[in-house]
């Protein structure tokens, strides 16, 4: 059986994840085409062809999709009823618009969960602030927004009634707070023949104003059993969802030596952006491999790595520049990944840093340094 390399290839979204995934695909010979409202996005400039429009407006992503044999996403926020209509008249769709329209909106994805005896927290979905008083038994909670949040946003902590006035006036979900270990992630690759391969687990450390991840450290020190748990639920996951593509899986593991899924996203992922120099086929080329359902890539680590996400300082917003670059670059085994925006604002993930060698204890250690050495400022 023959490569076909011309297969036409267009993904919905033009932010760092394509970007990436546009990196690898070069690779394959492999055109992609981009749709994205920012008329700056980071995919701009290395797609076959970027589309400035509105990813979420039917018609626009019709006319976009028509063009495309294959059509794929690098955010959830899309519209799905265009999805559905385009893979009705036979376009390929990865992931499936059946799994996206599950994971999209977050009370729905949460019933999946229970629909399939996946574990998760508890929690009760609200149409307004005014119901968070009903549910003071879910506190302290976590009250999600149940569509269009991301990097953070559309999450807030309500510990007790007296923070009910932080949560949203739209429907969003309340859930118990977990008294968790540790926050791991795991990412799965499905291919149309039915293939899956998981990734090795690893460890998610938050950045406690930003609610972003600050540092992923991977290989994860949780034991062999709670791996091997986490991984077959990830496995689960995917299966249940009859899902072709990628899948990242976040999940915490309790002090009891359980593991319980949190949430999923249904692309490629913040979690595995270390695989692209310490794991032998990254995320994004495995995602490629999953959408044109070719043998899926081995995933096992090649080191120790640490991640570290590259945001916008507090307080600067404009042209970016990046101060201790030049310094941060002389130390061995860093790879610097820097995502194209020309613009700072606070919290901006403008890229991230990758250290790999042979001890992660090591790497923790000057990860930490690094972080603090690197600022992004206007």
């Amino acid at each position: 059986m023959s490569f076909d390399p011309n297969v036409k290839i267009g993904v919905l979204g033009g932010g760092q994840l394509g970007r990436m995934m546009i990196q690898s695909a070069i690779d394959l010979n492999l055109d992609i085409k981009s749709m994205d409202p920012d008329p700056n996005a980071p995919c701009k400039h290395l797609a076959t062809e970027f589309v400035n429009g509105d990813i979420k407006d039917y018609d626009q992503v019709m006319a976009f999709g028509a063009t495309c044999d294959l059509i794929t996403v690098e955010i959830e926020n899309v519209s799905i009823e265009a999805l559905e209509a385009l893979e009705k008249q036979g376009k390929k769709v990865f992931p499936q618009p059946r799994a996206l329209k599950i994971i999209k909106d977050k009370g729905i994805q949460k019933q999946f969960y229970l629909d399939n005896d996946i574990p998760t927290s508890p929690f009760v979905l609200t149409q307004s602030l005014e119901e968070l008083h009903q549910h003071t038994d879910l506190l302290p909670g976590v009250h999600k927004l149940r569509t269009e949040g991301y990097d953070g946003r559309g999450v807030q902590v309500i510990r007790t009634e007296a923070d009910i006035s932080k949560g949203f006036d739209k429907p969003a979900l309340i859930e118990k707070f977990v008294d968790y270990d540790k926050e791991i992630s795991v990412i799965v690759a499905r291919n149309a023949d039915g293939e899956m391969n998981t990734y090795p687990v690893v460890e998610l450390e938050y950045h406690p104003e930003a609610n972003l991840v600050e540092f992923l450290f991977s290989p994860s020190s949780i034991s062999e059993d709670i791996r091997i748990k986490a991984r077959e639920l990830a496995k689960k996951v995917i299966s249940s969802l009859d899902m072709v593509g990628l899948l990242a899986v976040e999940m915490f593991t309790t002090k009891d030596g359980d593991v319980i899924v949190n949430e999923c996203a249904p692309r490629t992922h913040n979690s595995g952006h270390q695989t692209i120099e310490a794991n032998v086929t990254s995320q994004f080329e495995q995602h490629i491999r999953a959408i044109l359902n070719l043998p899926l890539g081995d995933t096992a680590i090649k080191g120790a790595s640490v991640m570290i996400n590259l945001l916008g300082e507090e307080g600067y917003t404009g042209l970016a520049q990046y101060e201790g670059l030049e310094e941060a670059l002389q130390i061995e085994g860093l790879h610097v990944h820097l995502y194209g925006k020309k613009l700072t604002k606070p919290f901006r993930k403008m890229g991230h840093v990758t250290l790999v060698g042979d001890h992660l204890e090591d790497l923790k250690t000057i990860a930490r340094s690094v972080k603090e050495s690197i600022k992004i400022k206007a």
